[in-house]
């Protein structure tokens, strides 16, 4: 898994725990290895779409509530997270993050033991086989802690505060993180995945909720105390390098642009060492500043980066899709969770390398990305699922691999020799579960070994892709995490919108206009003016979350500019004012992770472009984009302080903010404005907007000529035929018709 340094940590420790728990510390400090939950937290031609396979009848069962009689059931039963309900069934005594457990807490001085993960989890599903469905070691649980499960994708704001802590702890993180809490929550002690017996270097879970419990017992007031001061100075910690104000200086982002280069891999792509994480923030960071620099070593990392991935198995060869990591430097092997928003991202950065290299295969794996979202991760509403999880039948990867006997069943000779050599099937596979007690053998994970096809043989291909994806359709899938999050549907609303005009494909307009069309049925709540986070089955959460909204108004900003409609302008503005009132620090800078909840230990201001971007860079940039075309100065105010509330950030720990520069570098020069003057929804005006959407130009933003637009652009002739204005502050090119000319016209300005 990605990692990411923690500066200070050494003097956190020495300053923030007592030898009280120095036993612990000394039986944690191995723990944080050799699996992925040892990964931060800041921390995956296509056959046609076949049939929807059948539901895995297990994940149906954890997913919903039961009809069956369970022998334990626990609170979690009444909650609509997967995850939890994944959880309700175990002997532990969960309960779900909130008042009643703390009180609990208090009534029996008793340590809360929070334990977080998510519904697609792979580590989190092992801990659970291995210890929470252990009735001796959830006895020993449920005697010495109150016991809280949380999913960490509807409480994202929690999760990070907890994170934090035990990443400047232990100096790793991941799923699941469990960690040890006074009764007013304030964090002594945590951990992420430990095996239900000792190991070396590795203490059992049973071991450190006993030697938890004694300590807790024996030394009660010095364990208060260290959870106390870790309290202090975490809240110390969170804010290092921030607030210290100042410019960003394009002096900085070639700095930055040099650190990215020096980690990269150049034999198998990619930046750092496995497990690897595609982190997409990071090779859109690269490509922006290196387009505009002319930097081809820049551009030839992403652009190779991109053609390995899509080759590797992280990559679904059948069905489209990423898995979340590869837990090897080739890409092969991945854990085969799929989230959406690493989907979302990532078709971004292929539109992006389709755009920069004219190549046609990355335009593909954009397509296959989309087919499979719109499969098999799309509410018939419209809204976009979170994720599917790594395991079908209780069996990591069943559904996406194969054995050679099996493909020998299925294929001709003539299919089978091609399949061989392309995909580097073998008798023996690449790839076993070694966390399973009883792993499937001869497994092969496909990824493209040899893409060299002989006459004849493409089609050979296409047929055995055929039956192989006619027949994995009729395996079990793995489970469907179903909720649907603002946020990250937000990603995929912005991702798709931009597909439809880069690819000139209308049934992905029609999906994106469907998917806001759903947020502003289920999520949005017009009257109180009220943006919720989560919904599933029926129902919304409470949670107020930052990111919910900087997402979400990227996602309108990016389908205002491809339809021009002025009401997804105007509704960009409120979600920008209501973002702004709810989260936005007026005196320092910067947003807030969430609003409105008294269940936290401190209010973070999330920097870290990890896996998701943060959600600061994100409306950093959204915000900036939002000035340019409404010419509301107050947006550019805000970004401008969020940047330099973050400057400290992006000169020393560049590597953790990519996403953040991509706005700052944004911010340094004025935008191109692509103003398109006329009838918008004429086919001329389509025309004119997919060209203006051909080219590869991040320092631009595309508008129309009504609703709440700068008052420039409305002064702008309108005749009779649609015309394009290319205009950078109040200076314009003369008018053009012609889809060639505006693209000219942009490849001259960047």
């Amino acid at each position: 898994m990605q990692s990411f340094p923690f500066m200070m940590k050494t003097k956190f420790l020495n300053n923030a725990v007592t030898t009280v728990l120095a036993s612990v510390v000394v039986l944690m400090s191995a723990c944080e290895k050799n699996n992925d939950a040892s990964s931060p937290a800041t921390t995956e031609p296509a056959p046609e779409p076949v049939p929807e396979a059948k539901v895995n009848p297990s994940a149906e069962k954890k997913s919903e509530v039961s009809k069956e009689k369970h022998q334990f059931t626990n609170r979690l039963i009444n909650e609509k997270s997967p995850y939890l309900l994944q959880h309700a069934h175990n002997p532990v005594d969960w309960y779900p993050w909130g008042d009643e457990a703390f009180e609990r807490a208090k009534k029996e001085d008793k340590p809360i033991l929070l334990s977080v993960g998510y519904s697609t989890c792979h580590w989190c599903h092992v801990m659970e086989r291995e210890s929470f469905e252990n009735e001796e070691i959830a006895k020993i649980m449920n005697e010495h802690f109150v016991c809280i499960k949380l999913d960490r994708e509807e409480r994202p704001d929690v999760d990070k505060i907890y994170m934090t802590a035990v990443q400047a702890l232990v100096g790793g993180g991941g799923w699941p993180l469990n960690v040890f809490l006074t009764a007013d929550r304030k964090p002594f002690f945590g951990g992420t995945y430990f095996p239900p017996k000792a190991a070396p270097g590795r203490p059992s879970w049973p071991d450190l909720l006993q030697n938890i419990a004694k300590v807790w017992t024996e030394k009660r007031e010095a364990v208060i105390k260290d959870a106390d001061n870790i309290a202090q100075k975490l809240s110390e910690y969170v804010d290092e390098g921030k607030g210290e104000g100042g410019v960003l200086a394009e002096a900085d982002l070639l700095k930055a642009l040099q650190q990215f280069k020096e980690g990269y891999d150049p034999q198998f792509g990619g930046w750092g060492r496995a497990p690897k994480f595609p982190r997409p923030s990071q090779p859109a960071f690269m490509l922006q500043l290196g387009s505009r620099l002319g930097d081809k070593e820049a551009i030839d990392q992403v652009v190779f980066t991109c053609e390995k991935m899509a080759a590797g198995g992280m990559y679904d060869q059948i069905g489209g899709g990423f898995s979340r990591y590869s837990v090897d430097e080739r890409w092969l092997v991945p854990h085969f969770e799929k989230m959406l928003y690493d989907n979302a991202q990532l078709l971004q950065l292929y539109l992006d390398a389709y755009l920069i290299t004219g190549k046609e295969h990355h335009a593909d794996v954009a397509r296959d990305i989309l087919r499979y979202v719109l499969r098999d991760m799309t509410h018939p509403k419209g809204g976009f699922y979170s994720a599917e999880d790594a395991d079908s039948e209780g069996k990591e990867g069943k559904f996406y691999c194969w054995t050679k006997a099996e493909l020998e069943k299925i294929l001709s000779a003539e299919e089978m020799g091609v399949v061989i050599r392309y995909y580097g099937v073998t008798r023996s596979g690449n790839f076993e579960d070694h966390s399973d007690p009883d792993p499937l053998k001869e497994q092969n994970v496909l990824s493209v070994v040899d893409a060299k096809l002989a006459e004849g043989e493409a089609a050979l291909l296409a047929s055995a892709r055929k039956k192989m994806s006619e027949v994995r359709s009729k395996r079990v899938r793995p489970g469907l995490d179903d909720k649907i999050l603002t946020s990250w549907n937000g990603l995929m609303l912005e991702a798709i919108s931009r597909a439809a005009a880069v690819l000139g494909d209308e049934s992905y307009l029609a999906a994106a206009e469907k998917n806001l069309e759903f947020i502003r049925a289920e999520l949005w709540d017009e009257k109180q003016q009220r943006l919720y986070h989560r919904w599933r089955d029926g129902a919304r959460d409470s949670a107020q979350i930052f990111d919910t909204h900087a997402y979400l108004l990227s996602g309108i900003v990016g389908l205002y500019e491809v339809t021009l409609n002025p009401s997804y302008l105007e509704f960009a503005v409120t979600i920008a004012g209501r973002m702004i009132e709810g989260f936005y620090d007026p005196k320092a800078g910067g947003f807030f992770q969430s609003s409105g909840a008294k269940d936290l230990i401190l209010r973070l201001k999330e920097d870290y472009d990890g896996a998701e971007p943060s959600g600061n860079s994100v409306a950093v940039l959204a915000l900036l984009k939002l000035a340019a075309i409404t010419g509301n100065k107050s947006y550019r105010e805000v970004a401008d302080k969020t940047l330099s509330y973050f400057s400290g950030r992006m000169k020393t720990v560049s590597v953790g903010v990519p996403y953040m520069l991509r706005a700052a570098d944004f911010a340094l020069r004025e935008p191109n404005r692509v103003v398109i003057a006329g009838d918008c929804g004429s086919d001329a005006a389509r025309g004119l907007l997919r060209a203006a959407h051909s080219v590869y130009q991040p320092h631009k933003v595309v508008m129309g000529t009504t609703g709440p637009i700068e008052e420039f652009a409305k002064t702008l002739a309108k005749g009779d035929e649609v015309q394009v204005y290319l205009c950078k502050g109040k200076h314009c090119e003369l008018p053009t018709t012609e889809g060639k000319k505006v693209r000219q016209l942009l490849l001259k300005k960047e």
